[in-house]
């Protein structure tokens, strides 16, 4: 099943994924640190890893929608592809009361009860990844009906004149 939302032939959702997940991570590595003695600046660049990875999520979200809504009911695909939903809108209501709760407070500091929550979140994020992966690798969500190993460049339409050494 090919992607509903592309850009330049490439699906969406997968660009924006990789930097909520980096930056969620990098939060959870700096709040670790940080409570642990580690430099200040860490809980502040932390806060803001989540801000930014909140906002990369919901974009990354919208997109992933899209391919969502075209999956045909009944399958397992569908199945799988709600379940990776429902983990990731998990993934991002755990963050964002992790921010909030940054937000009103003294220090952006996260603390002990607050890192708990955020490894709980990129517990979630590590199942839900890999049934993203299962949806493409395995599903073929998303994947250009015309893939191979020999595909011509998304650039190119399929009606283009074949160049020299083009293998069609």
């Amino acid at each position: 099943m090919e992607s509903r939302l592309k850009v330049l032939g490439h699906p969406v959702h997968p660009m924006l994924v990789m930097f909520p997940v980096a930056l969620l991570v990098t939060a959870v590595l700096f709040d670790i640190v940080d409570t642990v003695g580690g430099p200040k600046f860490l809980a502040e660049a932390a806060y803001w890893n989540i801000t930014v990875g909140l906002v990369g999520g919901l974009l990354a979200a919208a997109a992933g929608a899209f391919d969502l809504l075209a999956i045909p009911a009944g399958t397992r695909a569908k199945r799988v592809a709600l379940t990776h939903a429902a983990a990731n809108i998990a993934v991002i209501l755990l963050f964002a009361a992790v921010w909030v709760v940054r937000l009103n407070a003294d220090s952006r500091a996260a603390g002990g009860a607050l890192v708990a929550i955020e490894v709980v979140g990129l517990a979630i994020l590590g199942i839900s990844a890999w049934l993203g992966g299962e949806l493409v690798d395995r599903l073929g969500v998303g994947v250009d009906r015309d893939a191979g190993l020999d595909a011509p460049s998304s650039l190119r339409p399929a009606t283009a004149t074949p160049r020299i050494g083009d293998v069609r």
